[in-house]
């Protein structure tokens, strides 16, 4: 039992779960940002567009209604079933910004950080291997003949 706790330490204590989490907990707070940009500011102009239609009311009434209810909070209410494909149409629109939003802020994070990497310049390794000048096979670097040729090499 020692041993699962351990190990979930370790998992636990690494920095990508906390980054994990870190994103989770961000993107909840996102989220509601998100909503509030589709049903405030994108709905209304989707609407405006399509003649003011609103989306919430595009249902198809699967039961009876007897009652003749006329909007969704109605006949939801009643316990009637119905098939809102309008609510369905909200959350694809919702979804597709917000992927869109956190796509934009992804090329951000990745221009910000390639920024970073760009001041600091990369010493190239020096080599380990050479060119053999008789066979021209890869040779180390400190060899005085060719493992290959035999050929005694005086650079």
């Amino acid at each position: 039992m020692k041993k699962f706790f351990a190990e979930f330490k370790e998992f636990i204590s690494r920095g990508s779960v906390i980054d994990l989490a870190v994103g989770v907990v961000i993107g909840a707070a996102f989220q509601g940002i998100i909503k509030s940009l589709v049903d405030d500011v994108i709905m209304p102009f989707i609407s405006l567009i399509t003649g003011g239609a609103d989306f919430k009311n595009w249902f198809v009434v699967l039961g009876d209604n007897p009652d003749g209810l006329k909007t969704l909070d109605e006949l939801k209410a009643a316990g009637i079933a119905v098939f809102s494909y309008g609510n369905f149409i909200s959350a694809i629109i919702y979804f597709l910004i917000l992927a869109f939003v956190v796509f934009l802020l992804i090329k951000l994070i990745a221009k910000v950080k390639g920024f970073a990497k760009k001041d600091v310049e990369e010493v190239p390794a020096e080599p380990t291997t050479k060119k053999c000048p008789f066979c021209c096979s890869e040779i180390a670097i400190e060899a005085t003949r060719c493992p290959n040729c035999t050929s005694e090499i005086k650079e």
